[in-house]
């Protein structure tokens, strides 16, 4: 399912592919599920790319992130405040992966899984298991 689930720097909150044009991407929003455009100009990743860093060997993929945390949550949204000390947002994703990488993995990286998370639970997706079918391919110039 997060094949399907795009970030795009620059724009918050996370969109949902719709439709596929010659040099662009029709997605919805999943904050408002307006539809808009997206062109080849914009940096566009699907989360299914997006791995944490550990100091282990490799690095983690995000759908195992979203099952840590559903499963440590019990489903629910995560029930630490965004807003919190880095010290706080740390102590959590220890909870969740206690090899993630400190000093590669900022605060400010947390927060936005975070609220990816808190987003997608509450636009009903709760499958982070990956796809084996291959993924679409994107307009030229993004990912």
């Amino acid at each position: 399912m997060l094949k399907t689930i795009l970030y795009v720097a620059g724009k918050s909150g996370l969109f949902k592919r719709v439709s596929q044009g010659k040099n662009m991407l029709i997605v919805e929003s999943l904050v408002d599920k307006r539809r808009i455009p997206l062109y080849a100009k914009e940096r566009i990743l699907t989360l299914s790319k997006i791995t944490f860093y550990t100091t282990g060997e490799g690095e983690v993929p995000l759908h195992e992130i979203f099952t840590k945390i559903q499963n440590k949550e019990g489903g629910e949204k995560v029930n630490i405040d965004l807003a919190a000390e880095s010290d706080d947002l740390r102590a959590y994703m220890a909870e969740i992966l206690p090899d993630f990488d400190r000093k590669k993995v900022y605060p400010s990286d947390i927060r936005k899984v975070l609220s990816w998370y808190n987003l997608l639970v509450s636009s009903g997706i709760t499958d982070f298991t990956p796809d084996d079918k291959p993924e679409e391919a994107l307009p030229e110039g993004s990912e």
